[in-house]
């Protein structure tokens, strides 16, 4: 039976197969597998935080600029965020677990008639010709009912994100589809995405990301526990500090070359969705504190910040760093889980270094 991986090569396994040789947008969306959206900008989306590191040359906003020539879509998976066309192929078609009355799906109908016969819509659009009016939306306020109306047709695959205006989705038609011939082998494929962004996986990170597939596939929420007892059987393991982890096949967490590679005198700002520190119960399984994303906490209860960034120095997570861009220049609130910043020159050039690269992130391309 082969030796289990320590703690230190698990670690040292997440960040380098994680924080791979930056490449092309494309290859890295591929790669990643999904990408993680969210609104807040602070300074920066988490999506173009969690590219910045793995594509080259890469600046805020690319993604949003060159998304109608990527081979992707915006999508749910196991959160909202982008995906590649060969695994938005296998959640379609869903079955919204909301069921509409008639007059909805009437409402619903026109509007793909008229999206059809535009091309691509903008919202404003479709409030100005049905004028649909106002409904209470999820937060117990009230919104556009048409915003809404499009929100259900995306979500149930009658339409697709376009493109987006001023950070608005402006919908196309999305052709209908056959769905994929074996159920279980497309849940199987997307159990494989989700290890393979976020390994290695604590078993219960493992069991929560497979039940999260409800938002990817409604329609076979009841296949969930099978797939996840398959991956469970067919995964390569190792029980590690009294823990079972899983990885992908064919991947090794001892290799030298991880730890090599994670061990480089680097700094990276990482976004709080980024794959490394997405999962919080790995997080602190492998560095030892709590990190949380404070953004809609209470300003008075927040202990790092509105949208601290976890600073990861070679393999050690050892602070976080609020980013703000004032008059063209950024400025960095640095704080350390220790209390105090190394006392190493090495580590302040690093950082220097990521900060003008950030700098750089943010400014936009000529």
């Amino acid at each position: 039976m082969p030796t289990a991986p320590s703690l230190d090569a698990l670690r040292h396994f997440s960040v380098a197969r994680s924080l791979f040789t930056p490449t092309t947008l494309s290859r890295a969306i591929s790669r990643l597998g999904f990408v993680q959206a969210d609104p807040i900008r602070a300074p920066a989306r988490a999506q173009d935080l969690t590219l910045r590191h793995r594509v080259c040359d890469y600046r805020a906003g690319d993604l949003e600029a060159r998304y109608a020539r990527l081979a992707i879509e915006e999508d749910f998976f196991v959160n909202y965020g982008f995906v590649p066309h060969t695994l938005h192929g296998l959640m379609h078609p869903r079955s919204a677990r909301t069921v509409w009355p008639k007059a909805r799906w009437a409402q619903a109908h026109e509007v793909l008639d008229f999206v059809r016969e535009r091309g691509v819509v903008h919202p404003r659009e479709v409030d100005a010709v049905f004028q649909h009016g106002r409904a209470r939306n999820w937060f117990g306020g009230s919104s556009s009912a048409s915003t809404q109306l499009l929100d259900g047709m995306h979500y149930r695959g009658l339409l697709r994100v376009a493109r987006r205006e001023g950070g608005t989705r402006c919908y196309a038609v999305r052709e209908a589809a056959a769905p994929p011939p074996d159920r279980d082998a497309a849940m199987d494929a997307m159990v494989d995405v989700i290890v393979a962004k976020y390994a290695p996986l604590p078993a219960a990170s493992l069991s929560q990301l497979v039940m999260h597939l409800s938002s990817a596939a409604p329609q076979w929420r009841a296949e969930r526990r099978a797939a996840l007892q398959r991956a469970r059987a067919r995964l390569p393991s190792a029980h590690v500090h009294g823990v079972d982890w899983f990885w992908p096949a064919g991947e090794r967490p001892q290799q030298r070359r991880h730890a090599e590679a994670a061990q480089a005198d680097r700094v990276r700002l990482l976004a709080p969705f980024d794959p490394v520190v997405w999962d919080r119960r790995r997080f602190e399984l492998l560095w030892g504190w709590a990190y949380r994303f404070e953004a809609y906490t209470p300003a008075p209860r927040r202990v790092r910040g509105y949208y601290a960034l976890p600073m990861l120095w070679r393999d050690q997570v050892i602070g976080w760093a609020n980013l703000a861009l004032r008059d063209g220049r950024l400025e960095a609130d640095i704080g350390h889980v220790s209390g105090r910043a190394p006392r190493d020159a090495v580590w302040r050039r690093a950082l220097d270094e990521e900060l003008a690269a950030f700098q750089t992130f943010l400014t936009p391309r000529a």
